[in-house]
């Protein structure tokens, strides 16, 4: 087990690697240790570099509406009428 920093986005693409191919290492075992520590190198390195915005409120809630199959229609008993429920959204 070689560690060290994610400087690069070779060391990446390298880490990314690496993980796949220890990706189903059994516990206990020196490539489980390797897994679960390459994997917070790489989680750290993927929040510095390719940050996740939260969506706004109301992208939030039709991203959950896609995600559901639910129409505007189906959100009339938790919000109010049709019209309430189109200004919103």
């Amino acid at each position: 087990m070689n560690l060290k920093p994610i400087k690069t986005e070779s060391d990446y693409k390298a880490a990314l690697k690496r993980l796949e191919e220890i990706f189903n290492a059994k516990p206990g075992t020196p490539e489980s240790d390797e897994l679960e520590i390459l994997g917070l190198i790489v989680d750290d390195y993927e929040n510095k570099h390719y940050p996740i915005e939260a969506p706004d409120p109301i992208e939030a809630i039709k991203i959950r509406m896609e995600e559901m199959h639910l129409r505007q229609v189906d959100l009339i008993p938790e919000i109010g009428g049709k019209s309430r429920v189109s200004e919103i959204l």
